[in-house]
């Protein structure tokens, strides 16, 4: 039986929408853009993929959404519109934290390396998510104000995401490889996604809420 999943991430200023069959893309629309055009271009995207895949929006079996953190309109913008798709459709809510899926992309470029996944929030600050070369999470998902030793317990590492890319300055003396063009994409929420649909892992639609994780703290600066 195909089951088709369609993908949500606007938790940052990258709108993005992916549909997969099986676990697999079949289609994505996407766009990085200053202007924050979730609202405009959300439904309009998830239209094209369905009708680039030849896919009737009555044969979604589950949506996914990029639950945060991000940005506080971006993710009540991507959620509200996927909410309505569950309930008008009947079919399951499925929530992938956005630095999970971000780093999921990353991992397929970088398969030995500790990653950190950065994204930026304001001024010197960040959310962020370290892991090991393993696998495992080295420093949990945290709000954090950065300065040039921040992590510094962590070095080497690549650094991903829109966050890292104020950073470069501050730590060029540190064993750090910057990939500030890797962007959060709904494409890397399709495997988590599908793994979680596979053993009915699903949000309560009319409850759930993203994750806006608003306080911030100075970053210890060792592991």
């Amino acid at each position: 039986m195909s089951h088709f999943l369609l993908h949500v991430e606007t938790a940052t200023k990258v709108c993005s929408v992916a549909l997969s069959k099986n676990g697999e893309q079949v289609a994505v629309k996407e766009t990085n853009s200053d202007q924050y055009i979730h609202g405009e271009s959300l439904n309009l995207f998830i239209e094209d993929v369905l009708s680039e895949a030849k896919v009737n929006i009555e044969d979604l079996s589950a949506v996914s959404i990029s639950a945060g953190p991000g940005s506080y309109t971006g993710l009540r913008i991507g959620v509200s519109s996927v909410k309505g798709l569950c309930f008008g459709l009947g079919i399951p809510l499925i929530s992938i934290p956005t630095l999970d899926a971000l780093y999921a992309l990353a991992r397929q470029k970088y398969t030995s390396e500790p990653i950190c996944v950065m994204l930026d929030a304001r001024r010197m600050e960040v959310y962020s998510q370290i892991w090991g070369s393993d696998g495992d999470t080295l420093k949990n998902l945290s709000a954090d104000v950065l300065d040039e030793n921040s992590y510094n317990g962590f070095d080497p590492f690549v650094c991903v995401g829109d966050g890292c890319e104020k950073m470069k300055d501050l730590w060029e003396s540190r064993r750090i490889h910057f990939e500030s063009a890797m962007f959060p994409s709904a494409v890397g929420q399709i495997k988590l996604a599908y793994n979680k649909f596979l053993v009915n892992d699903f949000e309560d639609v009319a409850n759930f809420v993203p994750l806006y994780l608003k306080e911030f703290q100075s970053s210890v600066h060792s592991k």
